[in-house]
């Protein structure tokens, strides 16, 4: 019922027309780590969607590592590349044998500076998207928290969606996402959305 009522708020917040429930959102997760304070949650396909119907009266933010969308892809959907986390080559991860990935110091207040630098303010909605909607999805979101943002949405499906349980494909990221929704990506970055550290 609280989703229902959400939806049907953010609809006329957007000024859409009053669509069944499942056609605003998705369901929130079962994984109370991958819930958050706004109870917003979108598919890929519906953050495209909603990209596409509001267009510069939402921030649509990916939150994965510029060296990371440099490897995976990139959409230019996205109005621009903020990092929650980026990797440091100066320290090491042991348990995953990787590069350590340190946080973002910048991360809230370069979302409200995107805000700003597009005559938007905190009361614009935010759609953030990492690479599976899991690991960054709602910790991203989580940085926003208290700082008075009205609407934050987490795309729970991420760029590159869930990994192939069994066969042969096992641990493949095929099973839902951005690129597997077969919506607009490339390897071609665009360098005016892309996250360049703080001096």
């Amino acid at each position: 019922m609280k989703q229902t009522i959400a939806n049907l708020l953010l609809a006329a917040a957007l000024g859409t027309a009053i669509l069944p429930t499942a056609a605003l959102a998705a369901d929130k997760p079962a994984n109370p780590a991958r819930q958050t304070v706004w109870d917003l949650y979108l598919t890929s396909r519906e953050a495209h969607d909603m990209k596409q119907a509001q267009g510069d009266k939402v921030l649509f933010v990916d939150v994965r590592d510029p060296v990371e969308i440099m490897f995976t892809g990139f959409t230019d959907v996205v109005d621009i590349n903020i990092p929650l986390m980026t990797a440091s080559t100066s320290g090491w991860n042991e348990k995953k044998s990787v590069f350590a990935m340190v946080p973002n110091a910048h991360f809230e207040t370069d979302i409200a500076a995107a805000l700003a630098k597009r005559g938007l303010d905190k009361t614009t909605p935010v759609i953030l998207m990492c690479r599976s909607g899991g690991e960054r999805g709602a910790p991203s979101a989580r940085m926003l928290e208290g700082k008075g943002y009205r609407s934050v949405y987490v795309v729970v499906d991420g760029f590159e969606g869930d990994s192939v349980k069994d066969g042969e494909r096992k641990n493949w990221r095929l099973v839902n996402g951005w690129k597997n929704a077969n919506l607009p990506w490339s390897y071609k970055l665009n360098q005016d959305k892309m996250y360049f550290s703080h001096p």
